[in-house]
């Protein structure tokens, strides 16, 4: 891979998601990755000295900084390097939302999908402003 050795020790924000050249199916998105190994971990694969932390991957752009919702969206998130995490936190709080941390680059396979729940309302209702929020029992 071009540039690689530059990754080492970067943290990357994988915005991305491994969405299939067919088109939806009723507004569901269809993946090239199946449910045991997700897109970032390909990429992490790939680049193994890089830290990837999956962010703003199930969420349209005009809604990625200064969200204008009822409350606070959550931002889901995971990776294998806690500094990196605590690091795009940061960038995710400036930009309006709250991070949940759910843990190592395996979890990726479960934030990924998201965008498929995302893109759902999207496609069968034209409606892109919409995102979620994680909820705890106090």
């Amino acid at each position: 891979m071009i540039g690689q050795k530059n990754m080492t020790g970067k943290t990357i924000i994988d915005t991305t998601n491994p969405i299939a050249d067919t088109p939806p199916s009723n507004g569901v998105l269809s993946f090239f990755t199946n449910m045991n190994k997700s897109l970032m971990e390909e990429l992490q694969a790939i680049a193994p000295d890089a830290h990837f932390v999956k962010a703003f991957n199930s969420v349209g752009n005009p809604s990625m900084v200064n969200p204008s919702f009822d409350t606070k969206p959550t931002m889901f998130i995971c990776g294998n390097d806690d500094n990196a995490k605590k690091e795009v936190s940061k960038i995710i709080d400036l930009l309006g939302w709250e991070a949940a941390d759910f843990g190592k680059a395996e979890s990726a396979r479960a934030i990924e999908p998201l965008c498929m729940l995302w893109c759902i309302k999207g496609f069968n209702e034209n409606s892109w402003t919409h995102a979620f929020k994680l909820l705890t029992h106090k």
